[in-house]
């Protein structure tokens, strides 16, 4: 998000010089190369919703970026599936939000039709979403990253921000290594510690971001024939994540998952990586016991399918009645930072705030990677003229 916001604003002529700060040796060590690489529309979002805007606005600019920088990406469409027939008011007030958001050739299936597209599945009802596909955003960010440079900008990496002073006009940037940097305007686009640095800023946005991981199962063997594209389940509009689902990468592989459980540090990919002062700090967090409360059926859930294999399994089987234990290894993980406030409500909207001399993206969870150019040409709107 960082760099499509780099590339825009060189595109549109907002800024003479443009430099990027990455903390890591080089870009997309985090998020943007363990996402799931799905090309997101506006379906699930409520109309009218920044996010629904942005998404839907944002899988087309990232297909006519992909097409005209040669990055490989498939579009087959997805399909959320209705497995039971109480999910099947869910799907069509899923249709009527995919309708009002401006999505392109929405269709609803029967079984038959379904199974025309995804044999292996079963089910009572599905949309067909016709727009959604896959792409490699750590091809896509990497590309960015040399277009930003080719047009002038500047990459420093390991650049941790530390904290930082208003100097006049300016802003003054101290790195952990004592490195300094002047800038004009700042645009916070980082990601698990937006808040941390909005904070730095002056920035009390009210909300915190709660680290979840999420961990996939890779399929094998003749099991990777069982999925043809994008099969998700309809999801529980009072538990704000998609449920268990699998789909084909770009790659060709196959992933089933995930599971969204709390990661014991902000970049706690593994269950061993733990920081003890950000898992202190989200435990303490007091949204977090409320929002367990409130959820606890699915909370536990979650949990039991983080660490039980065999009730992972039966999850997706309501899709894939043929997918046995054996067919699944352990695959990738990701960090989903989910912006919560104090009341335990997981922000479902994005969240950009402006400051003096600063814009911060404090929330952007999926599909933020989708809609990185619409955010982008968002942000830029924002820049004071």
């Amino acid at each position: 998000m960082g760099l499509a916001t780099a590339y825009t604003l060189q595109k549109e002529g907002y800024a003479r010089q443009v430099t990027v700060l990455e903390k890591e040796f080089d870009v997309a060590r985090h998020q943007s190369s363990r996402n799931s690489g799905v090309l997101h529309a506006g379906l699930y979002y409520r109309p009218g919703s920044l996010k629904a805007r942005l998404a839907t606005q944002g899988i087309r600019s990232m297909i006519a970026f992909c097409t005209e920088n040669d990055i490989p990406f498939r579009c087959r469409g997805k399909m959320v599936v209705a497995t039971h027939t109480r999910e099947v008011p869910i799907l069509e007030q899923l249709f009527e939000n995919g309708m009002k958001n401006g999505l392109v050739g929405l269709k609803k299936l029967g079984l038959n039709e379904i199974q025309e597209i995804e044999p292996h599945v079963t089910g009572q009802a599905a949309i067909l979403v016709p727009e959604e596909g896959v792409v490699d955003y750590e091809q896509v960010t990497m590309r960015l990253r040399d277009l930003v440079v080719h047009a002038g900008g500047e990459i420093l990496t390991k650049f941790e921000v530390a904290h930082a002073v208003r100097s006049g006009i300016s802003w003054q940037l101290f790195s952990t290594d004592e490195r300094t940097i002047n800038a004009d305007l700042v645009i916070n686009c980082a990601g698990l510690y937006s808040d941390k640095i909005a904070e730095m800023f002056g920035i009390d946005s009210g909300i915190r971001i709660i680290p979840f991981r999420g961990h996939y199962y890779r399929l094998v063997g003749d099991a990777i024939g069982y999925v043809k594209g994008l099969v998700y389940p309809v999801p529980d509009p009072k538990f704000p994540f998609l449920g268990v689902h699998a789909h084909r990468r770009i790659d060709g592989t196959v992933e089933a998952g995930p599971n969204a459980v709390l990661a014991f540090a902000r970049e706690g990919y593994h269950l061993t990586d733990v920081n003890i002062p950000e898992m202190v700090e989200a435990i303490g967090h007091p949204g977090l016991l409320r929002f367990m409360l409130r959820h606890k059926k699915e909370v536990m859930n979650e949990l039991r399918s983080g660490f039980d294999k065999s009730y992972f399994v039966s999850r997706l089987q309501s899709l894939f009645p043929e997918i046995q234990s054996n067919d699944l290894q352990p695959g990738g993980t990701g960090v989903r930072a989910q912006a919560m406030d104090k009341k335990g409500n997981l922000i479902q909207d994005f969240v950009i705030q402006r400051g003096p001399g600063s814009i911060h993206v404090i929330n952007a969870p999926s599909p933020g990677a989708t809609a990185s150019l619409a955010i982008a040409k968002h942000i830029t709107r924002l820049i004071p003229s």
